[in-house]
């Protein structure tokens, strides 16, 4: 998507709107929030609304993190832990991979 013939107004408007989708559980609404809008929030002259941009950036980036950091977590504990899981993990996997009962 280009960004650079949008008004200012309206870019605020988008990344308000792709920063409060990251919130239903979407973190690629936040990664994409930050791809789009990086160069409007840091390297752009400064305009009125290039503040809020920063801030959605901002959290958008740090949202992003958590998520990136927890979705690593629970692959790796799932990954680890899942033959001594038994029926549970069973019950989790839709692949059941051969091998350790």
């Amino acid at each position: 998507m280009d960004i650079t013939k949008v008004p200012n107004e309206r870019k605020l408007e988008l990344c308000r709107t792709y920063f409060r989708a990251g919130f239903a559980f979407l973190p690629f609404a936040w990664a994409i929030n930050v791809v789009w809008f990086f160069n409007e929030a840091f390297n752009k002259p400064p305009y009125e609304e290039q503040k809020q941009i920063r801030r959605y950036v901002l959290f958008s980036a740090l949202g992003a993190a958590v998520w990136l950091v927890v979705l690593i977590a629970w692959i790796t504990i799932f990954q680890t832990y899942r033959a001594q899981w038994g029926e549970v993990a069973d019950r989790m996997s839709f692949i059941i991979p051969l091998g350790k009962p």
